[in-house]
Parts: structure tokens; sequence; C-alpha cells
């Protein structure tokens, strides 16, 4: 049986009693020295690591973190559970992690709802102690079907059936910024044609002092503003990956089947100049519901 991919505070600490469980903390690492959840493993590479979608990209990718991970003794059978801070301030880092385990092929993955706030508000202990991990043989199982490359994307322009959801910051979106990283990190600014927005941001509660995603019927509101319905096929980009996994683990848990990540997203996309890219003022019309 599947493991519920969003795990409150006070369930991951019984399971961590309980069940042969590997805590992932994505944080950097000085924040992960400062103090962190016992027996947690730091991977922050999680977050940094940037792939392309072609083959040679993806099988760097995989063989980067197969080794990591056996390295961190993790073999990829066990419970692995992941955390960022909070689920706003770290770009989605612990979804992207939950995305990348599940693509190698991890049957038993979850997110810490909340991230490492959620844990302290809920009173549980932390520690400074670095645990020592035998290393591990970690066996690659790909899923290829969460994952769309370039190709795939590209192909995607002029099929109405699959909807392009890009879930950037409203600078990217509008095209006066390239990225999180600066203004001028890629080379083009602009969007995807075709594609449709929904701030990252959305997906998660407004004014919580420890952002979590909203429910169900609220998200399934905010996609059908933009046509995503539950049985929509869609492809999810931001930058990098990890705002459309966090986008993509909020989607998944409403309710909509067919949700897949374009890993590569805009850092891809971007610089590769025969791909057309869309500017000016977007066609869709921003309509927030708080």
């Amino acid at each position: 049986m599947e493991v519920k991919p969003l795990i409150n505070p006070e369930e991951l600490a019984v399971l961590i009693e309980e069940k042969d469980v590997v805590v992932i903390d994505t944080r950097d690492p000085q924040e992960y020295l400062s103090s962190h959840i016992k027996g947690a493993v730091n991977i922050r590479e999680i977050f940094t690591y940037l792939s392309d979608s072609t083959p040679s990209g993806l099988a760097s990718l995989e063989s980067h973190f197969a080794e990591l991970l056996g390295n961190a003794g993790i073999s990829g059978t066990e419970h692995l559970v992941i955390y960022e801070d909070a689920m706003d301030n770290g770009y989605g880092q612990s979804c992207r992690g939950y995305f990348l385990l599940k693509y190698f092929g991890c049957p038993n993955v979850s997110v810490l709802h909340g991230g490492y706030q959620a844990w302290l508000r809920a009173g549980l202990p932390t520690t400074k102690e670095t645990p020592t991990n035998q290393k591990k043989l970690f066996s690659m199982n790909i899923d290829s079907d969460i994952m769309v490359t370039t190709d795939q994307m590209l192909q995607a322009l002029d099929n109405p059936a699959i909807i392009k959801l890009d879930v950037r910051d409203r600078s990217e979106w509008i095209g006066t910024s390239s990225s999180p990283y600066g203004v001028d990190f890629c080379p083009r600014k602009g969007r995807i044609p075709g594609a449709v927005w929904i701030e990252w941001y959305r997906m998660m509660e407004a004014n919580s002092s420890i952002p979590m995603f909203r429910p169900k019927e609220e998200i399934l509101k905010i996609c059908d503003s933009v046509g995503i319905t539950p049985e929509s096929t869609v492809y999810i980009y931001c930058f990098k990956g990890s705002r459309a996994a966090n986008t993509m683990l909020a989607l998944k848990q409403a309710g909509i089947k067919d949700v897949r990540n374009y890993f590569g997203s805009w850092n891809e996309w971007s610089r590769d100049f025969s791909l057309p890219i869309e500017t000016g003022e977007p066609k869709q019309q921003d309509s927030y519901i708080n």
C-alpha cells in the first residue's frame, strides 16, 4: 500500500520510532547543522542540481543521484520523508525531492506538510548531531510517465488537450525577469506559447503563519479558472522543476489525475533559441482567488 504523499509532524514523530524511515533535509547545510530532525540526512542537491531533459542530461541526473542517495545510506525501499523550512520559502524544494524520488522509482515517499517550521511549532525535538550512515546501493526504477521532456513539451504546443501550466512568479510570467536567480540569469525572458498561469503560491493557504496546501475544493476552483479539471492532462513548468513539483503535488492531492512535471523548465527551454517563446502582454488575465 502506497504511503500518504503528505504527513504531519506528529505522524512523522511516530514513524521515526516505528518504521524503516529515512528523513531527508533539503535545506542549506548551515541551517541543517544549526538544528534538524533527529536522524535526518542533509541532501541539498535535491534543490540545487540543474538538469536538462535530453537523454544524456537525464542519464547524468540518474547516475548522480544514485551515487548521492546511496552514499547517504538510502536504498530506495525505505519510507522516505522530505522536508524544507516552510512550504513557501524554499521554492518547493521538498516537493522537488518528492518528484525526483518518485521518478527514480521509490515507492514510499512523503513530504512533511508545513516543513521544519511545522515540526518546531508542534514542539517536537531537534538535534545538532549528524548521523553516520552505512553506504547502500540505490536501485533506479525510472518512472518516465511523470517527467515531461523538452521534445514532449514542444509536441504539446499545438495540442489543446494538454494544458501547459506556468507556475512561476508574476515577473517571470510577464517576461520582466528570466528567473528567481536574477533578471538576466537565462538568455531569454517570456513564456512557453499557449501556457496558462497560476502562480504557485496560490496553492497554499493565504495569510497562514505556516503555509499548507489549500483544501481540495479551493485548489479545484483555482484550476477551473484556467480550464483545468480532474480529467485534464497538465504539463507544469517553472524555472527548474521545484515550484512545478509543489503545484504537481497540490493538484494530485486535489484529484487531478494526469499531472506531469517539465523538470528542465524555463532554464532549459530559454537556452535553446530554436524553441518558440511568447512575449508581451499575456492573453490570460489575472484572476486571483484569495
